[in-house]
């Protein structure tokens, strides 16, 4: 996969962004788009990597296969396993240089994050969201 060290890739994302910058957004700013669908992007929406969304009933091994696509067998923090339900909320995983769990309300008002589209669900939502951020060669083009 492309890294963002790639002066292709960050030409691309320069350009996406250019375009959306000045064809794009005037016209939803225009019709009021924010306010009836989803607010207008900024730089890190249309610079993020691609999310991968795993949904499944519980035990079925949804946290599992997600440790075994990271190649840890501890696991990415926060995450348990178990006969029973264990996991109760949402959790993005995305690479970082440490390993650490947030909170949703952090990661939703963080500017550098693609989350801040999330705040419109309340805080009752961002309560049960979470973000894992641990070192994984995988995590660099995907969350």
């Amino acid at each position: 996969f492309l890294s963002m060290e790639d002066e292709t890739l960050k030409d691309v994302y320069k350009n996406l962004t250019e375009a959306y910058k000045t064809h794009i957004r005037p016209l939803e700013e225009h019709y009021n788009f924010p306010f009836f669908f989803s607010p207008v992007l900024n730089d890190v929406d249309i610079q993020a990597k691609p999310f991968v969304l795993l949904l499944g009933q519980y035990s079925v091994g949804k946290t599992s296969f997600i440790n075994h696509l990271l190649d840890t067998p501890h696991g990415y923090p926060g995450s348990n396993i178990g006969p029973e339900p264990t996991t109760d909320r949402f959790i993005a995983i995305m690479h970082g240089d440490e390993e650490r769990l947030l909170p949703g309300n952090m990661v939703s008002a963080s500017a550098d994050k693609p989350f801040m589209g999330l705040q419109k669900f309340g805080n009752a939502f961002l309560t049960k969201f979470h973000c894992a951020e641990m070192k994984s060669e995988i995590l660099k083009g995907v969350t």
